[in-house]
């Protein structure tokens, strides 16, 4: 029986490892295939490739995120769109929310919150953030994100490299190591002044704590004005050693998922 156990279990790893195997090669292949191309037929690629598999957007609503949410609309305004409500954000953020599902005609908007249950047992009192940031965005983002991701290979989203120094890299198509899921990011070369022209070229609405000084935008609690001449990101969990909004555990290790658009 012991043998017959560990039969099994090479198998599955075998398994386990072929298929990761395959996914590196698809998004290699991706890679490779848009390499030399713009936003949106990366975007293109991402929702009509049989390469990339089925795909949701996730996007917080935050300071730039209209750019992309009118790239999707226009290649396909029933591509799913998930909005993580922390129930922490700004009200202008939720107001802003609605405003730009409606101006541009998204289909399928889906608003994803962590469960009472999970709140009840974990931030009772809504003081975890106190404590552990990282929690808190494990509990109210994390976790509902990848709930809401089951059945999709993969997910869209606003990352780009000028954002921080993790991002300096980053390509068109990634894998997440702990889940497999393709991330596809059709901004990642995009510059701050780029973002801005195709906000303009479009009449989109800016998020209307951006004119209050909030370039970058989360949940109220851990985001601050910004000085000029500061990093844009220098409000968000200002004071700490932290970058992106999310954890994963993966072997026993923090690792840090990066925001979405």
């Amino acid at each position: 029986m012991q043998h017959d156990d560990a039969s099994l279990q090479d198998r599955a790893a075998n398994t386990d490892a072929a298929s990761q195997a395959d996914k590196v090669a698809r998004v290699a292949a991706l890679n490779a295939r848009y390499r030399h191309h713009g936003a949106t037929a990366v975007l293109e690629g991402a929702l009509r490739d049989p390469e990339a598999g089925k795909i949701a957007m996730v996007s917080s609503f935050g300071a730039e995120s209209v750019a992309l949410l009118h790239l999707v609309a226009m290649v396909d305004n029933r591509t799913p769109v998930l909005f993580i409500d922390t129930m922490l954000l700004f009200p202008e953020t939720l107001a802003y929310q609605q405003e730009i599902s409606e101006r541009l005609h998204l289909k399928n908007v889906r608003v994803i919150r962590a469960s009472e249950a999970s709140i009840k047992q974990h931030d009772p009192m809504g003081a975890l953030r106190f404590s552990s940031t990282d929690a808190c965005c494990d509990l109210r983002k994390t976790q509902p994100l990848n709930q809401a991701l089951d059945g999709y290979d993969g997910w869209i989203t606003g990352r780009k490299r000028y954002q921080s120094g993790t991002r300096a890299a980053l390509e068109f198509f990634e894998i997440e190591e702990d889940t497999g899921r393709i991330k596809v990011n059709p901004l990642a070369h995009w510059a701050p002044e780029d973002v801005r022209a195709y906000m303009e070229e479009n009449r989109l609405p800016k998020h209307p704590l951006v004119a209050q000084g909030y370039p970058s935008i989360g949940c109220a609690p851990c985001t601050t004005k910004v000085k000029p001449g500061e990093d844009p990101r220098a409000g968000r969990w200002r004071g700490q050693e932290k970058e992106e909004c999310g954890i994963h555990i993966v072997d026993g290790r923090i690792v840090r998922q990066g925001d979405a658009a």
